[in-house]
C-alpha cells in the first residue's frame, strides 16, 4: 500500500475518534444540566417587618381570641349542667309515666278481681238459696214423718190394737192382734229410719248453708272494702290533680 494513503487513513481515524469524544462530552454535559435543572432550588424568604398598626391589630385579635376561647370554655362548662338537668327532667317524666301506668294496671287488676268476686258472690248466693230450699223440703218431710210416727205409736197401744181386731169379727182375735202389732212395729221402724236419714240430711244441709253464708258475707265485705278504697283513690287523685294545676295570679287593676 502506498505511504500517502496510509497517512490519510490514520488522519481519518484520528478525526473520527476526536469527533466521537466531542460528541460523548457534549452528551454528558447535557445530562448534567438536566439533573441540575430538575433539582429544587432553595431560596431564603424575605423577613417581614410588621408595622405598629399590624402589631396593635394582632394584639386586639389575640384579645378577641382569648375572649372567644373564654366564652367557649364557659359554654362548654354550662353544657354538661344543662344536659344533666334535661336528663333529670326526662327521668322524672318517665318515672311519672311509669307511676301512672302502674296505677292504671292496679286499677285494672282491682276491677278484674272485683268482677271475679261479684261472680263468686252471685254463685254463693244462688247456692245458699238452693240449700235453703232443700232445707225447707227436708224439714217438711220430717214434719210429715213425725206426724206419721206419732200415729203409729198411737196405733201400737194395746187398746187400739184390740179395738182394730174387734172390728174384723174373726174367730182368732189373738192372731189378728199379733199380726196387727207386727205390722205397726215394722211401719214404726221404717219411719224411724227415714226420720234418721232426714236428720242426717238436715245436718249436712245446715252445715253447707252455714259455709255458703260465711262465703257470701266474706265476699260482700271484700267488695264493700274495694268500693270504699276506689272512692278514696278517686278522691286522692282528684285532690292531687287539683293541686298540680298552676295557680292563676290575679290581674292588676289600673289605678284611676
Amino acid at each position: 500500500m502506498p505511504e500517502g494513503s496510509i497517512r490519510r487513513l490514520v488522519i481519518v481515524v484520528l478525526a473520527i475518534v476526536v469527533m466521537g469524544g466531542l460528541l460523548v462530552d457534549s452528551a454528558a454535559q447535557k445530562k448534567r444540566r438536566k439533573r441540575r435543572s430538575s433539582a429544587p432550588q432553595i431560596t431564603n424568604p424575605e423577613i417581614y417587618q410588621p408595622s405598629p398598626d399590624n402589631t396593635n391589630s394582632s394584639d386586639s385579635s389575640g384579645g378577641t381570641g382569648d375572649a372567644n376561647s373564654h366564652a367557649n370554655s364557659n359554654s362548654n362548662s354550662n353544657a354538661p349542667a344543662e344536659d344533666s338537668e334535661s336528663m333529670k327532667r326526662t327521668i322524672r317524666t318517665l318515672s311519672n309515666q311509669v307511676d301512672k301506668l302502674t296505677d292504671k294496671l292496679n286499677e285494672m287488676q282491682a276491677s278484674q278481681q272485683s268482677m271475679v268476686d261479684l261472680e263468686r258472690l252471685s254463685r254463693a248466693e244462688q247456692r245458699s238459696l238452693q240449700l235453703r230450699t232443700e232445707l225447707r223440703d227436708v224439714q217438711a218431710k220430717k214434719a210429715d214423718l213425725e206426724a206419721h210416727l206419732e200415729q203409729v205409736e198411737y196405733d201400737l197401744k194395746p187398746e187400739n190394737i184390740e179395738r182394730a181386731a174387734v172390728g174384723y169379727g174373726t174367730t182368732r182375735p189373738e192372731e189378728l192382734r199379733a199380726q196387727r202389732q207386727r205390722q205397726l212395729e215394722g211401719e214404726r221402724n221404717r219411719t224411724r229410719q227415714q226420720f234418721d236419714q232426714l236428720n242426717e240430711n238436715e245436718a249436712r244441709i245446715q252445715q253447707a248453708l252455714a259455709t255458703s253464708d260465711t262465703e257470701v258475707d266474706r265476699l260482700q265485705k271484700k267488695l264493700d272494702a274495694a268500693d270504699r278504697a276506689a272512692i278514696e283513690n278517686a278522691k286522692t287523685n282528684a285532690n292531687s290533680n287539683s293541686g298540680s294545676l298552676p295557680e292563676v295570679s290575679p290581674t292588676p287593676t289600673p289605678s284611676p
